[in-house]
């Protein structure tokens, strides 16, 4: 029989904690991600499993104009490989997080076998852009982006594209905003990619 929970108010996430607290392994991860392939899943630094709310029309349109910009400039370059929100890493303090975009070098996807690389990528990004949604708390998402230079990570730009506001974390520098540019050039890793704002300030 089909069990129907009705939630009192509208929820930003849920936190799926096996029983007795036994984490799941990265095989049975997989497998469960694997099997609820429609659901927006990540794993948190205790291996608590979550699974993210919906992204909004408006939000997925400004993710696939980066994502897009992003792939265009990596198949140019030929340096490394551009990747949308599907893809997944495995990162060093345990979490599983999957990025709006990514874009990762041939030396480090060249650490990894072939196999390997049909799974979730078990490496730190040198590059990660993450699109708010209306549902995002700020100060949540920017936790998040420190995480990922906690990681590893070089470069990470958090786009708000209401506030026409980009937030850009280096590693080993503080944080600065940037608020209002038409492009904003990428540094590091990504070094000659230049993302247009336009469209993405504009929305839907």
């Amino acid at each position: 029989m089909m069990q129907v929970i009705t939630f009192p108010q509208p929820i930003k996430g849920i936190i799926l904690r096996p029983r007795n607290r036994k984490l799941l392994s990265d095989k049975a991860y997989w497998d469960l991600c694997v099997a609820n392939s429609d659901l927006r899943i990540e794993r948190t630094t205790d291996r608590e499993i979550v699974i993210l709310p919906t992204v909004d029309a408006e939000a997925a349109y400004r993710s696939t104009a980066v994502t897009g910009e992003l792939h265009q400039w990596a198949e140019r370059e030929d340096s490394g490989k551009g990747f949308g929100p599907s893809v997944h890493f495995l990162l060093p303090d345990g979490s599983g997080l999957s990025p709006d975009a990514a874009w990762v070098s041939n030396a480090s996807l060249n650490t990894l076998t072939k196999q390997e690389r049909k799974k979730f990528l078990r490496l730190a990004p040198e590059f990660v852009v993450e699109v708010r949604s209306p549902s995002d708390n700020l100060d949540e998402a920017k936790t998040k982006m420190q995480q990922w230079i906690a990681n590893g990570v070089q470069l990470a730009w958090l786009i708000d594209g209401d506030a026409k506001t980009v937030y850009v974390y280096r590693k080993g520098r503080p944080m600065r905003s940037r608020r209002g540019l038409a492009e904003l050039a990428g540094e590091g890793p990504v070094q000659g990619f230049v993302l247009n704002l336009t469209s993405i300030w504009r929305g839907l």
